[in-house]
């Protein structure tokens, strides 16, 4: 058996046995991997506190035929404050559903970004969907969807009134709308270029108004579940 040592975060776990847990950890080095966690539900397991999502850390992991083992953890942080704003904790769920869906190798600007998300969700006092919509938008910006530009993908004409393409995962004018195009208002718009363009840090300083945030989600959630046939959780 060998031994190694990981930086993760738990992104979902389950319960097995009576006091035992499967965790599925989304690492630095390794992408997603699952482990277990004995004993760790019992009441004076040392390791209870990491068994939980949000905990990022550094994972020692003891290799075994079977499964993997976590047989010690040094919490980095647990996010703990999430668990005091039910806005919030959705939020940082939602996230972590994304990850758990789609992160399965390693990736180190990802693992940054995650990371960064949370903080800024759990320290700052930023806006809800402020975090969630300029995550997705880091998501599909690493999967080569950039498309916020200010011309047409499919005419490259000059945007007047905007249509989401879902087939192509781009913005299109009126001309060059299907049926599977979503309307995009100024607002929407307006509020995912700001996001698109802001750092996770400065997140607290922007008003976007209008409810563009809000429809930016919609959007951005429609073009996530389009492209990876997943649903992501319901923030309205």
């Amino acid at each position: 058996m060998s031994t190694t040592k990981v930086k993760a975060i738990v992104v979902s776990g389950t319960k097995v046995k009576d006091k035992d847990k499967i965790l599925n950890l989304y690492t630095l080095e390794q992408g997603n991997i699952c482990v277990s966690m004995r004993g760790v539900r019992g009441d004076k397991a040392k390791l209870k506190s990491a068994k939980e999502i949000f905990c990022f850390g550094e994972f020692v992991i003891e290799q075994t035929k079977n499964i993997n083992i976590v047989t010690a953890v040094d919490i980095i942080d647990n996010f703990y404050d999430l668990s005091k704003d039910i806005e919030k904790y959705y939020e940082g769920c939602a996230i972590l559903d994304i990850v758990d869906k789609l992160f399965q190798e390693a990736n180190a600007q990802l693992f940054i970004i995650v990371i960064k998300a949370l903080e800024t969700l759990c320290y700052d006092k930023v806006k809800k969907y402020y975090v969630l919509d300029k995550f997705l938008l880091d998501i599909f910006n690493a999967m080569g969807y950039q498309f916020l530009s200010n011309k047409c993908s499919s005419c490259n004409a000059v945007l007047g009134n905007k249509y989401f393409n879902l087939d192509v995962g781009e913005i299109v004018c009126p001309a060059c709308k299907t049926a599977s195009c979503i309307k995009v208002s100024e607002a929407c718009y307006s509020a995912l270029r700001i996001l698109n363009s802001t750092s996770y840090d400065k997140l607290f300083s922007l008003k976007l108004g209008g409810m563009g945030e809000v429809e930016a989600y919609n959007l951005l959630s429609q073009n996530f579940q389009w492209r990876t046939g997943y649903k992501l959780i319901n923030m309205i």
